[in-house]
């Protein structure tokens, strides 16, 4: 007897052992091909079987994995449990989840709080269900069972006896035996046939531990006997007779090795998951309208998908989005690690010529092209647009979404409030604002010690530096740690800033147009103390920190980019900055989710990027580094990604080459420059619109000449294009007024001017359908070399870099700086800012500084008003002109045709 337990101890030691070296060999294969990998086993344990913990260590250790016991009290609850079982679920770190509990808290609540692709045990029901259809490839068989497989030698065509072998386990062991070909009963402990059975039974299989007063002594001679009961570590036992031995084999050991195996096989299927997958994606059908119907009656008759549904189509993963809603989602930085290897796809830019008050559809362009590219020609294609302002949505310019057939769904989502954004914007730089005004205040009203005994209290006893305030030390050229060892000279260096309020930049801002902000005068109160300042508000997305969430590509870059925001002078000219305040992390805090971007969907069902609103006439105008970069990595080598400049070429498209793209490092491939015909009739000296009248038969009969003189502007921005060495289509955006022999006019002359191609658009009646030509037109440009290249050098002196704009792209005959943007000139220069981009704040409505100058003004000297600085977004923005950063309401807004249905709660009259 003894010589046959040693033999059974053998055989259950080589199991273990080929199975260990199996792991091992295959996890060193992952490690090599993924030198950062860190396999990680979270096991919630809720007992105190040492063994159990012990033998899960060894056999982890040997192979190579790192594991992490959660003991749980012996009594815990299933809700316990499964809380705990949810946090490990969301814990990036950890691979694998599995579970040593009671066999009564094995229930399906507790087993299927598991995520199933963490799911090491394979008990979920999704792992189970796909185990019982034989889809072995997409599930893990469960530990146990490959251990009792494992131990059973060739079982076709023999009868196994389960005995208590119930819930999860016991149907995949049944499943998996019926696969093998064996005649499969399972029996109840209680069971009055339980002893005949026995006796007639190949193999017997005890799935839980047997009540002692069930005798097993029946046993068919030379049956193989498994016990798996839980937690039955080797152990051996023997039943019947002395003339009937019959050895049973306990699985303990061999099912914590096939765990292991488990984990290195989810380690497999986790890395494959990490991958680039191609996209399956299914886009929504349209059924256009003639006459077409208002924007919002189009959005709301198409159904989006959910917005889990699209991650998944496009390759995302489902802790790489954070949900709102139903149809829009957080995309999560991570996925940028994941995807690091993977090459970029085609990158796009809708640019257009000087705006006009007829509208020449940008937004809607940019979405029919992604429409037409993903949905009627395959290829996998992102749109990334600009988040827009609240301000202008209830003033005068209305929604952002695209038009028509060609727009973000759902429209009202899009348009107000989105993911909130915005108000993190506002509160992020308001309370800076607060913080300026406060330090100044404390300052004139305090000493050197009360402010030292406030900035640094006494905590418990202690005295101590927060790190920011270490920073400032450091920065200072004081290097203590210890606040009682500061000089009194160095204590005052420490605490006063010494901000001169003449000199403060930083605005307090309000996402609403409000001509009464532009001047207010702060501190009147009588608990200010007399300090009265004049200051302003500006509208949100005209905050520095809209600008630095559209240029950051990392947490860590938006962090430092916020602490080197300069918002005042000290008293002797140095700079004071956001850093200096103290304010850093607190401003990360708050711009923490806003910094993810927010996924949505076309029409057509295609995805879209909707990240960053910076204004174009007083910031650059283009949505986020980050956005693109993502959008990049999931559509593929072969995708194209197509992002929006705000206003015409010679504003949005220039400052997106020279300050976005030295900010992401991003190549374009080809730009889109939009048209219409009625905005070119308006350049070449059509009489002025006037918003709601009726249009001039200039603009609805057929007018050759107009429409010829109009395209110097459209001429002037393919050159302006050239200057950057990339290659040009011309999306012509058709309107049912303009005549054949207009738009062959149009298409004749961008060609001739340098156009890659000019294409004739559809899109905003037809959809994706109606800018096939194109996005094929797109395809063949961006198989184009480019040699793109950057305006100016950042080595040039700020004054250089300003008139190289003004000439090349505006077509002035040069500048001229009044005594004040000179003066700010120099003092940036002194300060070590003098390499930084250029980011010209001027009108949008004409190449020049004076909005009523359509075409091609030529001849004029560019005034400079005034010059500041966005350290912390990294450019100089030169004033040209009077330009406004707060835009007030028009006599009859918008609002006055928004509304809310009580009933069905239905936004109305957004456009």
């Amino acid at each position: 007897m003894l010589g046959g337990f040693i033999l059974l101890n053998i055989c259950l030691s080589l199991c273990c052992s080929k199975v260990t070296d199996n792991a091992k060999n295959s996890l060193a294969s992952l490690k090599r091909e993924n030198r950062r990998l860190e396999p990680t086993l979270a096991i919630i344990q809720a007992h105190n079987d040492q063994l159990i913990q012990e033998a899960n260590k060894n056999f982890a250790k040997e192979i190579g994995l790192r594991v992490i016991h959660i003991c749980l009290p012996e009594g815990s609850t299933e809700d316990e449990i499964v809380s705990e079982i949810l946090r490990l679920n969301e814990d990036p770190n950890v691979q694998g989840l599995a579970l040593d509990l009671p066999e009564s808290l094995y229930s399906s609540k507790v087993l299927n709080s598991v995520k199933p692709e963490k799911d090491v045990d394979g008990l979920s029901s999704v792992n189970l269900g796909r185990l019982v259809h034989g889809d072995v490839c997409d599930c893990l068989v469960p530990p146990t069972v490959c251990a009792v497989m494992e131990l059973l030698e060739d079982i076709g065509g023999k009868k196994v006896l389960l005995v208590g072998a119930h819930g999860a386990e016991g149907a995949a062991l049944q499943s998996v035996l019926q696969r093998r070909a064996a005649a499969v009963l399972s029996c109840h402990w209680e069971a009055p046939q339980l002893q005949s059975e026995l006796r007639h039974a190949d193999a017997v299989v005890f799935g839980s531990t047997k009540p002692h007063d069930v005798p097993v002594s029946c046993i068919k001679p030379g049956a193989t006997v498994i016990n798996c009961a839980h937690h039955p570590l080797p152990e051996k036992h023997s039943y019947g007779q002395q003339n009937n031995p019959a050895a049973e084999k306990t699985v303990g050991s061999l099912a914590v090795a096939m765990r292991m195996q488990n984990m290195v096989k989810n380690m497999e299927r986790w890395i494959q998951s990490q991958q680039y997958r191609k996209w399956d994606l299914h886009s929504l059908k349209l059924q256009p309208l003639s006459p077409v119907p208002s924007d919002i009656e189009i959005s709301r008759a198409q159904s989006p998908k959910a917005v889990d549904v699209l991650a998944k189509e496009i390759g995302l993963l489902t802790d790489e989005i954070e949900i709102y809603g139903q149809t829009k989602a957080k995309v999560r930085l991570s996925l940028l690690e994941r995807l690091k290897d993977q090459p970029d796809g085609k990158y796009v830019l809708v640019a257009g010529i000087t705006p006009t008050p007829l509208g020449e559809g940008k937004s809607t362009v940019t979405v029919g092209l992604v429409q037409a590219l993903t949905a009627h020609l395959n290829i996998n294609s992102f749109a990334c647009l600009r988040q827009p302002s609240q301000g202008p949505t209830f003033g005068v310019k209305g929604g952002a979404a695209g038009g028509g057939y060609a727009q973000v769904i759902p429209m009202e989502e899009f348009n107000l409030h989105l993911t909130g954004d915005i108000h993190a914007i506002t509160a992020a730089n308001n309370l800076l604002a607060a913080a300026i005004d406060a330090r100044i205040l404390h300052e004139n009203t305090q000493s050197d010690k009360s402010l030292y005994n406030r900035l640094v209290p006494v905590v418990n006893g202690m005295r101590g530096f927060s790190p920011i305030q270490l920073a400032r030390l450091r920065r200072l050229g004081i290097n203590k740690t210890d606040p009682k060892t500061l000089t009194e000279e160095e204590i005052s260096k420490f605490v006063r800033l010494d901000i001169d309020p003449s000199t403060i930049t930083w605005q307090r801002v309000v996402d609403t147009n409000d001509r009464f902000l532009r001047k207010i005068t702060v501190g009147q109160a009588n608990t200010e103390k007399g300090f009265v300042r004049q200051a302003q508000f500006d509208i949100a997305v005209a905050s520095e920190i809209m600008a630095i969430l559209a240029l950051t590509t990392s947490l860590q870059d938006m962090k430092e980019r916020l602490g080197r925001m300069v918002v005042a002078n000290d008293k002797k000219g140095q700079p004071v900055t956001a850093e200096d305040l103290g304010v850093t992390g607190a401003l990360a805090v708050l711009m923490k989710d806003a910094i993810k971007p927010t996924l949505m969907q076309t029409l057509e069902g295609t995805p879209v990027f909707v990240h960053a609103g910076p204004f174009a006439n007083i910031a650059h105008g283009n949505s986020s580094v980050l956005a693109d970069k993502i959008a990049l990595k999931l559509v593929g080598e072969k995708g194209f990604v197509v992002t929006e400049a705000g206003f015409g070429a010679d504003i949005g498209m220039e400052k997106f080459f020279n300050i976005k793209c030295r900010a992401s490092g991003l190549v374009p491939s080809v730009v889109v420059l939009v048209a219409t015909v009625r905005a070119l009739k308006m350049h070449g000296g059509g009489p002025n619109v006037t918003a709601g009248a009726p249009l001039k038969k200039e603009y609805t009969e057929e007018n050759l000449q107009l429409v010829a003189d109009g395209c110097c502007n459209l001429q002037k921005q393919i050159q302006i294009t050239q200057l950057f060495g990339v290659p040009v289509v011309v999306a012509l955006n058709v309107f049912k007024t303009d005549s054949p022999a207009e738009v062959d006019l149009v298409c004749k002359i961008a060609k001739e001017s340098g156009a890659f191609d000019a294409v004739p658009c559809n899109h905003w009646s037809a959809g994706g359908k109606g800018a096939v030509k194109l996005a094929q037109a797109v395809e063949k440009a961006a198989n184009q070399k480019t040699s793109f290249k950057y305006l100016y050098s950042l080595e040039l002196p700020i004054v250089e870099k300003i008139r190289i704009i003004a000439q090349k792209v505006y077509g002035a005959q040069d500048i001229e700086l009044s005594p004040a943007a000179q003066s700010q000139v120099d003092r940036y220069t002194r300060q070590g800012f003098g390499n930084l981009p250029i980011c010209m704040a001027k009108t949008h409505l004409s190449l020049s500084h004076q909005p009523e100058r359509k075409g091609v003004p030529t001849g004029f000297i560019l005034p400079i008003s005034d010059v500041r600085a966005s350290i912390g977004a990294g450019f100089i923005y030169p004033l040209v002109g009077t330009m406004s950063t707060m835009p007030g309401l028009p006599t009859r807004p918008c609002f006055y045709d928004i509304d809310l249905d009580p009933i069905t709660e239905q936004v109305k009259g957004l456009f």
